[in-house]
């Protein structure tokens, strides 16, 4: 499973992905950690378009607690395209808190749990972690 991380995190993304291989599991499950550079995806890419290339390639996208700005914004492309076989946005609620090693272990730990049993969270629109 590949996780775009969006760019909002790319400052956390070495902290986030040090508390992920920390805990052992990308070594004994399939997660990656994309960045949009990584895939060819402009740094100014519209909410609607970032959920759509995830949706169309099979990725978590794991972004920042967004608000609902605009007809193209994450939250409205979520209400009016998700179905029950999206793919969830994983959201961190809070990035300036990954800082704190407690708290990037336990969205380390919860990003596991979602990517585990992916399939029983299709449909959930956006998770929250930790």
């Amino acid at each position: 499973m590949q996780c775009l991380i969006d760019n909002n995190l790319s400052g956390q993304l070495d902290l986030l992905a040090g508390a992920l291989f920390a805990t052992g599991w990308p070594n004994l499950i399939d997660l990656r950690l994309v960045t949009f550079a990584e895939v060819h995806l402009p740094e100014d890419v519209d909410d609607r378009s970032l959920w759509r290339f995830a949706q169309t390639n099979h990725m978590l996208l794991l972004t920042e607690n967004r608000n609902m700005k605009g007809p193209d914004s994450l939250e409205q492309t979520i209400r009016e395209e998700s179905t029950p076989q999206s793919l969830p946005v994983v959201t961190i609620g809070s990035r300036n808190r990954l800082v704190q090693p407690h708290y990037r272990r336990r969205c380390a730990e919860r990003l596991i749990e979602i990517v585990i049993d992916l399939e029983a969270y299709r449909g959930a629109s956006r998770l929250y972690i930790p």
